[in-house]
């Protein structure tokens, strides 16, 4: 017999070589537990205990179990679609707020019908309770049968791997999702399809951001808009996929899919540049995104491309007009909670706004982030006929941050990194993966965070997005995309070393670990080749202004 501690201080005894999963039945999750972690390391459900242990169970309410619940959804419903329809299949294509998106490959339009065909097969699937098989197979293996299926960028990915490639089969089906999976499908019982023509849908599954509830959707055509956008931008350029940027790195021609990386950013730029100068009463541009999406160098080429055409852009940032740290509200753990409306002092703002419609003068501050206080530096500020205010921030297509501001005079922009280039036709680049290595990295570099100290606030960072930002996006005037698809072999340099610092005895030990495997799949690229005025930049260092 051995002893298990579990839900903070059950204990029980059990025989040795019993599951996890049987374990897992007198827990209080026991109706939605997705893995068990133990010594900061993930194990399945399906292992066995060998000695005394305290283990901690956990299902879609943790950043683990969320992205576990997900890997699972969508091999049901690829399992479901392959046997609903044979010869059809599914590519995830990328994140939308509280979902991903996927199209349906196949010779058919498929109908509302054909939908709700596809979601009744996946409830067998669950209510068989099927399970997730794993396998630990020979990397030739696996490169021979995807290159039998037809899969070719999945035998390139895996050719990048070390000699044992771990798959999962359901069913008849096999494939991998780069997280380990639950047991079993009866745990996976919350989804929602929601079509939208021309094969293409959107999956719900709920996640630690909603409570482990299903969120309600949310159409967000501007940035499916955006995002194909990218896809066939990349189409054209013959790299859908890691494994084709890949073969440009080790056949060295990089440099120039870069140089096309940056004239593609800086052409959407000028696009939006193009709208505001249709209607000369935008005199307030107003430019949000969530953490690490690149608004302040956005920012800057923006306010450059507005001169270039004649204009007198002021660049105002709302993290300068932050209330004193004393004055900053709390949240409910009793921490500031710098994410909030409050925790900005809306009324200077605004004072300094409108003196500045006025034609007055105005002392902009800078916030002083460790005294936690604003300076007065004599920064003054007058609109001259010409001028143009672009203020960035997370608050800022919010209307509650500038009341005062009559609508006719803002002209709204959201940024985001909706990177287009998929891993694989099942595995799609994270837009909150990209995002978080990209603070980790700034974090590193201008603060001097370690790593676990950027993990550690991002759930409270992504709390304060889902709260403040991604409830306005539909209120953009224009969006734009921040990503780069080359970037990640960049990061992946910087990245690398600080996220294998991150030592088993940590709690974010198994989140580096998972970073690392992805960052694994990419070639490393110098950042030689990245130019000074890139906003990539504003993460790896070294622009224009340093």
């Amino acid at each position: 017999m051995v002893s298990v501690t579990f839900d903070i201080n059950h204990k029980m005894e059990v025989q040795e070589g019993t599951t996890y999963l049987e374990i897992s039945k007198y827990s209080k999750l026991k109706d939605s537990v997705l893995g068990v972690k133990k010594n900061n390391q993930i194990f399945s459900l399906n292992d066995k205990i060998m000695e005394d242990e305290v283990i901690e169970f956990f299902d879609c309410n943790s950043i683990e179990g969320a992205k576990m619940y997900k890997a699972a959804l969508k091999f049901i419903l690829e399992v479901a679609i392959k046997t609903a329809y044979p010869g059809s299949d599914i590519h995830y294509l990328h994140s939308v707020p509280k979902g991903m998106l996927g199209e349906i490959k196949s010779s058919k339009i498929f109908t509302n019908e054909d939908i709700s065909k596809i979601k009744k097969e996946m409830a067998n699937i669950i209510n068989e309770d099927v399970p997730f098989v794993k396998y630990n197979i020979l990397k030739k293996e696996a490169i021979k049968f995807y290159q039998e299926s037809l899969a070719l960028e999945k035998a390139s990915n895996v050719h990048i791997y070390n000699n044992i490639v771990t798959i999962y089969k359901l069913k008849d089906y096999l494939n991998y999702f780069y997280v380990d999976m639950p047991s079993s499908t009866r745990f996976i019982n919350k989804f929602e399809l929601k079509y939208l023509g021309n094969n293409r849908l959107i999956i719900l599954y709920p996640t630690n951001l909603t409570n482990g509830k299903l969120p309600e959707y949310v159409h967000h055509e501007n940035i499916i808009k955006v995002f194909y956008e990218g896809v066939s931008w990349l189409k054209k350029l013959n790299t859908p996929y890691v494994s084709d940027l890949n073969n440009l790195i080790s056949n060295g021609e990089i440099k120039g899919f870069i140089e096309s990386c940056e004239l593609q950013f800086t052409d959407q730029i000028k696009k939006a540049s193009d709208e505001i100068l249709r209607n000369n009463e935008r005199r307030f541009i107003m430019i949000a995104g969530p953490s690490s999406s690149g608004k302040t160098t956005t920012t800057r080429v923006l306010g450059a491309y507005l001169r270039s055409k004649g204009y007198d852009p002021i660049c105002l940032s709302t993290d300068d007009y932050f209330v004193e740290r004393e004055d900053n509200p709390k949240d409910e753990n009793g921490n500031y909670d710098f994410e909030c409306l409050n925790a900005l002092d809306i009324e200077l703002l605004n004072n300094h706004l409108t003196k500045l419609l006025k034609g007055e003068e105005i002392n902009v501050p800078t916030y002083n982030f460790v005294t936690g206080k604003k300076e007065f530096h004599n920064n003054i500020i007058k609109l001259k006929e010409n001028s143009i205010i672009l203020l960035e921030g997370l608050h800022a297509l919010n209307d509650d941050l500038t009341p005062y501001i009559p609508t006719k005079f803002k002209y709204k922009i959201y940024l985001s990194p909706f990177i287009p280039l998929n891993i694989d036709r099942h595995n799609y680049i994270s837009t909150l993966d990209l995002r978080l290595i990209r603070r980790i990295i700034r974090d590193n570099r201008t603060r001097g965070y370690a790593v676990s100290e950027t993990i550690k606030n991002w759930q409270s960072v992504r709390n304060g997005e889902e709260k403040y930002v991604f409830p306005f996006v539909h209120q953009a005037d224009f969006i734009i995309n921040t990503a780069l698809p080359y970037e990640i072999g960049v990061l992946k340099v910087f990245a690398d070393p600080l996220l294998l610092s991150i030592t088993t005895d940590s709690p974010y030990y198994e989140e580096a670990r998972r970073l690392v495997k992805f960052l694994s799949g990419f070639y490393p690229i110098s950042s030689e080749y990245v130019s000074r005025n890139s906003i990539l930049r504003e993460f790896i260092g070294g622009n224009s202004n340093d």
